[in-house]
């Protein structure tokens, strides 16, 4: 995007791919269908030390901008939920757009460069690769971060922040399955079993799909907590959202000799359900269960408490927190203050989207930034 953005300004430009071909990562998103942006992109959906920074980027250059230059490419596309955008067809198309906005700027790409040395040349910058060197004015380091590192992924970018003296934010996997020991192990037994939850874990709230897994949890709710988790913190799950008011109680009273297990499983899959009331150790009819038990319940279930003992990592990580720090750039053109022609652009900087193509947006509208004043 940046490079596509900065060849139509005229500027001559040199794009440096590690992999064999491009955008490996944007083949796999999506389902193979890229969700390309997110209609609903604001920066407090987005986590930062500096919370503020991505406003600047993302406000001059929106969702609908990137849904104009699809469109103009001919590429069919729909809205799944909650403002996520998808390809009709493959991710490929995204891939092959950028590549033609590339061409009509005329920027280089060479792919298969492996990064070696990287040196600061007077005003400008000395790259090294196993097969050449290349001089430039201005470097641009859109490498993003170390989730996914199959793909190639890695932490160049934090390396080289560090080896020009710029501050890095502790990078940490995000948007990344959960792992359950101890008695929450427990529940692994319900591998495959999902549900609609509302899961909270520090400032983090979302209400999708939770999974249970063989090693822990996963869903579409609890990868969005996980971008809010560090060690040592619960993530709470409501298993009843749309619950109203003392619910077990009206059930005790219309269906007094249900089991909790029966009144849960009208409205929770079943294994869920009986692992649930297992649990909640609440065994015969409602009717022989206190009102003050109900409610106890009740409380559990709108707030049950799990304690993560790790994540899956960066391996199956779809995005990184943390990164090159925000105070080292400025907002508006995505420049080292401290070293004049170097940018850090995407993921590759302390700002993390939540899932639903939110990263992609950060991606777009901070590579156009950079370009506007490459």
């Amino acid at each position: 995007m940046c490079a596509a953005e900065t060849g139509r300004r005229g500027r001559r430009v040199l794009v440096l791919e590690q992999g064999e071909k491009p955008g490996k990562k944007i083949l796999i998103s999506g389902g193979g269908r890229c969700n390309f942006t997110n209609l609903h992109t604001a920066a407090d959906r987005f986590l930062s030390a500096n919370p503020h920074f991505a406003k600047s980027a993302l406000s001059r250059y929106t969702p609908h901008d990137f849904l104009a230059l699809v469109e103009r490419h001919g590429i069919a596309w729909h809205e799944k939920t909650l403002g996520q955008l998808f390809c009709d067809g493959s991710a490929r198309q995204i891939v092959e757009l950028l590549l033609a906005e590339c061409a009509q700027g005329g920027v280089s790409l060479e792919c298969g460069q492996t990064i070696g040395q990287v040196t600061r040349d007077g005003d400008g910058f000395i790259v090294a690769t196993g097969r050449s060197i290349t001089r430039a004015r201005s470097l641009v380091v859109a490498t993003g971060g170390p989730s996914i590192p199959k793909l190639g992924a890695s932490g160049i970018a934090y390396d080289l922040a560090r080896q020009f003296g710029l501050k890095v934010v502790e990078p940490r996997p995000a948007l990344v399955p959960l792992t359950l020991a101890g008695e929450d192990a427990l529940f692994r037994d319900l591998a495959g079993v999902a549900t609609q939850v509302v899961a909270r874990c520090g400032t983090g709230r979302f209400r999708e799909a939770a999974l249970f897994t063989h090693r822990g949890m996963s869903g579409p709710a609890i990868l969005q907590v996980s971008s809010y988790w560090r060690r040592g913190d619960t993530v709470e799950v409501d298993f009843l959202p749309d619950a109203i008011g003392d619910w077990l109680i009206q059930a005790k009273q219309d269906h007094p000799r249900a089991t909790l297990a029966n009144t849960l499983r009208a409205a929770l899959p079943a294994r869920l359900a009986d692992a649930l009331a297992e649990r909640l150790a609440l065994p015969g009819p409602l009717a022989a269960a206190r009102d003050t038990a109900l409610q106890q319940a009740q409380r559990q279930l709108a707030r049950w408490p799990f304690l993560p003992n790790g994540s899956e990592g960066f391996a199956k990580a779809e995005v990184t927190v943390g990164g090159v720090s925000t105070a080292e750039l400025s907002s508006k053109t995505m420049e080292a203050g401290r070293l004049p022609g170097l940018y850090v652009i995407g993921e590759a900087v302390d700002v993390t989207g939540w899932l639903g193509g939110y990263n992609f947006q950060w991606a777009w509208a901070s590579g156009w930034a950079a370009a506007q004043a490459l």
